[in-house]
């Protein structure tokens, strides 16, 4: 990772304003010398990504929704045609819940958190990655997640968590199927001070959080975490749902019989994906 920072070029997709995550993990590639293409929506954004990346020496910012492929893929065409290439795109457009209870919740509501912060995901995922391939040179793709994909941390968002589950799954998916050349990350902020958070003032620091975020990019982890109680809540879900195997379905010889990975690796379903170790991390 260290390697593709240093004078390569790195996209940073839903820079809102000096106060979001996505600003200050640019600060972050910035001192580690890539050069930085910046997103922004709409008008409100236009002028306060530019004085950001003045700030940041920017090479250049790019209106872009993130939501409509084809303004992806002009973003892509503008990045080739610009630098002759690019390194590293971090997928961190989003918004925040729109609070509801499971059944009262519109499914429009819904349809929009989903369109940003999973499809808005999927789309610069699928655009740079099939770039990032074709060009074969190292790569990363950075995806931002939440806490919310390890267990429910606000009450009442269903649509939000449900958006950040999935783009867990996703991202996972995406680790196992991209070449060696190709970083994958899932970034996971729990409460932060940005605008998604702009209600309280109780988060962790924008620039506290960057560095934590940073040291584990740098190192090649999968999962960048920050927030130490989160384990806390995550354990609780998975140890309910250890109780449930141990009572209902406890492990015996031979019990990967009705393995799905097992099974397709003997029988050939998923051609390139061989490997039916049970800990497989998935």
């Amino acid at each position: 990772m260290p390697e593709l920072l240093a004078g390569k070029t790195a996209l940073i997709l839903g820079v809102a304003n000096k106060w979001s995550l996505a600003y200050a993990i640019a600060q972050a590639f910035h001192r580690e010398g890539a050069k930085l293409l910046l997103t922004y929506q709409g008008d409100r954004q236009k002028e306060t990504v530019g004085e950001l990346g003045s700030a940041l020496n920017a090479a250049a910012i790019f209106e872009c929704d993130v939501t409509v492929r084809s303004q992806v893929e002009a973003l892509a065409e503008y990045a080739w045609k610009t630098f002759g290439r690019a390194d590293v795109i971090l997928n961190n457009a989003g918004v925040g819940p729109i609070p509801s209870s499971v059944i009262d919740t519109r499914p429009e509501d819904v349809a929009s958190v989903l369109a940003v912060n999973l499809y808005g995901v999927l789309n610069g995922t699928s655009v740079f990655g099939r770039r990032f391939l074709d060009q074969g040179s190292p790569a990363a793709i950075f995806n931002v997640g939440s806490e919310n994909a390890f267990f429910n941390a606000i009450p009442e968002g269903a649509g939000y968590v449900a958006s950040k589950h999935a783009v867990l799954a996703m991202t996972v998916a995406l680790r196992e199927e991209v070449p060696d050349h190709i970083d994958v990350a899932l970034i996971c902020p729990g409460l932060v001070r940005s605008e998604l958070a702009r209600e309280t003032e109780e988060g962790m620091d924008t620039d506290i959080y960057a560095e934590r975020v940073m040291e584990q990019l740098l190192a090649g982890e999968f999962y960048i975490v920050s927030h130490a109680f989160n384990f806390v809540r995550m354990s609780a879900r998975w140890q309910e749902i250890q109780k449930a195997f141990l009572r209902y379905a406890p492990r015996y010889d031979g019990d990967d019989e009705f393995d799905v990975r097992t099974i397709g690796a003997r029988e050939g379903w998923y051609p390139g994906y061989t490997d039916a170790n049970p800990n497989l991390p998935v």
